[in-house]
């Protein structure tokens, strides 16, 4: 698997791409279907250890197609700003490619805490608190990076 930066120009270092990662709001996993079909989704995310993990409800589209194919591909677009007048863009993104693996216990417990670190920082009782309520009603997943490749034009 050879993933080949088209304008090398535009590639950023390893460790800006894993700050954007770190930093980026939402990402866009990809999955395939047992049929070979791809299908995307935006979903909210956290990075533990260099690790991507993401959580979901117990079944799903999304789920069944990493049943099929743990492969994924990770995508975060950082800021964005229309260049009119040069017909132009400028933008920084990260992909990832990796596997997605279920986790449990205290490893799903670290990732819903990373999540809650991430989108709900006032809120670390509260939270807490609504992970121990929900953590019955949603999987966790791991994406180890395999490969990470980062593009920005600033």
């Amino acid at each position: 698997m050879h993933h080949q930066l088209r304008k090398q120009q535009r590639a950023i270092a390893d460790a800006e791409a894993r700050e954007l990662l770190q930093r980026g709001e939402y990402g866009i996993l990809s999955t395939c279907g047992p049929d070979g079909q791809p299908y995307g989704i935006p979903l909210s995310y956290c990075l533990v250890d260099g690790a991507i993990y993401f959580h979901c409800a117990m079944a799903g589209h999304k789920l069944e197609n990493l049943g099929a194919d743990p492969r994924v591909s990770f995508c975060v677009v950082g800021k964005t700003e229309v260049l009119s007048e040069q017909f132009a863009t400028r933008y920084e993104s990260v992909v990832v490619f990796g596997r997605a693996v279920e986790v449990f216990e205290a490893e799903k417990q670290l990732a819903l805490e990373g999540l809650l670190a991430k989108y709900s920082p006032g809120y670390l009782v509260e939270g807490r608190r609504y992970i121990v309520a929900q953590a019955g009603q949603a999987r966790v997943f791991r994406v180890a990076i395999d490969k990470i490749s980062g593009k920005a034009r600033r």
